[in-house]
């Protein structure tokens, strides 16, 4: 990937009044913030597009990570960590289930359901974002009931986003080889799938001969 530089910003990305096109005139944590998590939130739901029901459903690592329980997991944190950590509710999201049920999608579970369930979380997340000053007070029960801000919980979740986006970026090129960072926005050095497989290559030979095989 290329870099040092900016996360380039996703649909969605919030741009507000403390903000210049040509730079950061004031500097706002949370408008900072909400654009990383909203590009994240973009590129997990990115990476099932053009995939069939399986691909986008099986395990591809031993502990069972898979793209739509990904989306899934994700629309699960954003409700718990702005809602019921800051005594809100969502009024429309489903009761409790069994363990790990928001790291996989059952048969019976359409992936236009589960997408809706994550953009109504994200809705319900940015309501609390937006009313809130960051440095509200609430308490996140799982974690022993440790007070915290309004900025900790949305760094943590913009955090824990962007690793999840980085296992679906993993997890999808073992489906079909496909990479990026956002939608229109790859981040590759790479021009074509001839450079990636010499690289691919190289890699692998280099691996050998520091290994001695």
């Amino acid at each position: 990937m290329t870099g040092p530089g900016p996360l380039p910003l996703g649909p969605g990305a919030i741009l507000d009044d403390d903000h210049e096109r040509a730079g950061v005139t004031i500097p706002d944590v949370k408008s900072d913030l909400r654009t990383y998590l909203q590009g994240a939130r973009e590129a997990l739901v990115w990476k099932l597009d053009g995939l069939d029901e399986y691909d986008i459903r099986r395990p591809l690592t031993p502990t069972g990570t898979n793209l739509l329980g990904l989306v899934k997991h994700n629309a699960t944190m954003e409700v718990l960590y702005f809602g019921e950590v800051f005594g809100r509710t969502h009024d429309t999201w489903p009761a409790g289930a069994e363990p790990n049920a928001d790291l996989w999608a059952a048969p019976d579970e359409a992936r236009d359901h589960i997408v809706a369930l994550y953009r109504s979380a994200w809705q319900f997340a940015d309501a609390t974002i937006t009313g809130l000053p960051l440095e509200a007070v609430g308490t996140v029960p799982w974690w022993g009931d440790e007070t915290v801000t309004l900025q900790r919980v949305l760094v943590h979740v913009t955090a824990e986003t962007q690793r999840h986006a980085g296992h679906a970026d993993i997890v999808r090129e073992l489906v079909d080889g496909s990479a990026g960072l956002l939608e229109g926005v790859d981040n590759l050095r790479f021009t074509d799938r001839a450079q990636v497989g010499e690289f691919h290559e190289r890699v692998e030979a280099a691996a050998r001969l520091a290994s001695g095989r």
